[in-house]
């Protein structure tokens, strides 16, 4: 007895002094080229739109109520919030490698010759047996293949957390990016309708005049086709419309139904100019960035578990329990069990199977590792393309309100003349055709810039706070 306890004492000494050392490559963030600056950003601060929370660049108070309701309500969030919790457990499990296993088991029978360690002398005289024990196992981790385990585990579940906060900020953007629409395409029914009723009242005068023989019947024509074109478009607006809706009511976690808005307006509904702040601080922010390097994490300590796999696995197993071959008698102290021990176990021929793991870890890590540098990239790439559109729509904004400015303008100088007697219809129908649609376009660049704030919003990685 004393010879196996002084051997497993040694074994736990020796594994105590390995206990610092995993096998396998310990991680490195990878060098990523990273800019001073970003590309068309106006000027360099360190002060960043993306920290501001989402209801302090929100300021339409209904889109607020409607941002709390999907963060609330929004079933592709629970199922991220699920797969976190999910990954948590899994981590959990992973971590419960590093103390002993203990279990326990018995058996209790009675029978004749049932079984082979039925004492000498029993015969053919029916006995009772009964056996119990409790049993524990432990795995020194003396290679690190438990600790590797442990950090892809937990690396794994900080991933599904970046992701949680990825679908966040993607809900947050797309219920306020829908929103806008819905706005936009309220406004735009508006304008259609307007046009419509003037088109309306021209056929109504020229078919007047055409009564009492001043118009052509050509100018008439083309009248009732102006006037039906228009009020052609106003169904597919409202199309639109209700699919916003519809879309809006999945993000909120409801059936399909109308949604309570403001109406447009040319003032800001947001917080106003922030720059973009630094580029270092987009890979800090983004969630797909963070969670790309949790992923390279797991994967680079999948490596160091395939290396540990080569080397033998040293273990510490303990045996306790009471065993007799009468029932009777199973409280007696003559049926004690008890077993102290070491095991060891390791690879000799595996086929190939070994090397070939390991090759596979290294291959997924160089998978991640490319991953992690492509979402680096995206990320830049997305925060210049919402900075540059920005740019152009504020110039875009300025030269439409101009246009619909001259065309109003010229709307009124058409009609008079023409009732007057100075012009032809045609010139009236021209000015009236331009008008309109420009009057949508002027709607459409002033929705597309707040469209474009949200989009560099999500790409500098905010939105995802939760509401206070």
């Amino acid at each position: 007895m004393k010879s196996k306890f002084y051997c497993a004492l040694i074994l736990v000494s020796v594994s105590a002094a390995f206990w610092g050392c995993a096998l396998g490559p310990d991680y490195h963030r990878p060098v990523v080229q990273s800019p001073e600056r970003f590309r068309f950003e106006a000027g360099a601060a360190t002060n960043s739109l993306a920290d501001l929370p989402w209801w302090e660049i929100f300021k339409d108070p209904v889109l607020q109520g409607l941002i709390r309701t999907a963060l609330t309500n929004n079933n592709d969030l629970k199922r991220a919030v699920a797969r976190v919790e999910e990954a948590r457990n899994q981590s959990a499990a992973a971590n419960s490698a590093f103390l002993p296993q203990v279990g326990y088991g018995g058996d209790v029978g009675y029978g004749r010759n049932a079984r082979y360690n039925a004492p000498a002398g029993v015969g053919g005289t029916a006995v009772g047996s009964a056996q119990m024990a409790l049993s524990a196992a432990w795995e020194v981790d003396v290679w690190g293949r438990v600790r590797r385990s442990s950090q892809s585990a937990q690396a794994r579940y900080l991933a599904t957390e970046e992701a949680r906060r990825g679908v966040m900020l993607t809900l947050v953007s797309e219920v306020a990016g829908t929103y806008f629409q819905l706005l936009e395409l309220d406004q735009e029914v508006s304008i259609q309708r307007a046009a419509t009723n003037a088109y309306s009242g021209s056929y109504r005068i020229f078919n007047e005049r055409l009564d009492h023989g001043v118009a052509s019947k050509l100018e008439t024509d083309r009248a009732a086709a102006a006037l039906a074109n228009a009020a052609a478009l106003i169904p597919q607006l409202e199309i639109q419309r209700a699919r916003a809706e519809s879309r809006l009511s999945l993000l909120l976690g409801r059936l399909p139904g109308p949604i309570a808005r403001r109406p447009l307006s040319a003032e800001s509904q947001m917080a106003p100019e922030i720059p973009a702040g630094l580029p270092s601080e987009l890979l800090r922010r983004r969630p797909d960035v963070r969670g790309a390097e949790q992923l390279l994490i797991a994967a680079n300590a999948g490596v160091g578990v395939s290396v540990a796999n080569f080397f033998p696995q040293i273990g510490l197993t303990t045996f306790l329990g009471r065993a007799s071959p009468e029932l009777s008698a199973f409280t007696g102290g003559a049926g004690n069990l008890w077993d102290l021990g070491g095991t060891l176990s390791g690879p000799v021929f595996q086929g190939g199977r070994l090397r070939a793991g390991h090759r596979a870890a290294q291959a997924r890590f160089d998978q991640a590792a490319a991953e992690y540098q492509q979402s680096v990239l995206t990320a830049f790439q997305e925060v210049s393309d919402a900075l540059v559109t920005r740019r152009q729509l504020a110039d875009e904004y300025g030269y439409v309100t101009q246009a619909v400015a001259a065309l109003e303008s010229s709307v009124d100088l058409a009609l008079q003349r023409y009732l007057n007697g100075k012009s032809s219809y045609y010139e009236v129908l021209q000015a009236q055709q331009e008008l309109y649609p420009t009057r949508r376009a002027l709607v459409q660049v002033l929705v597309a810039q707040w469209l474009s704030t949200v989009q560099l919003y999500k790409a500098l990685g905010g939105g995802w706070q939760a509401a206070p």
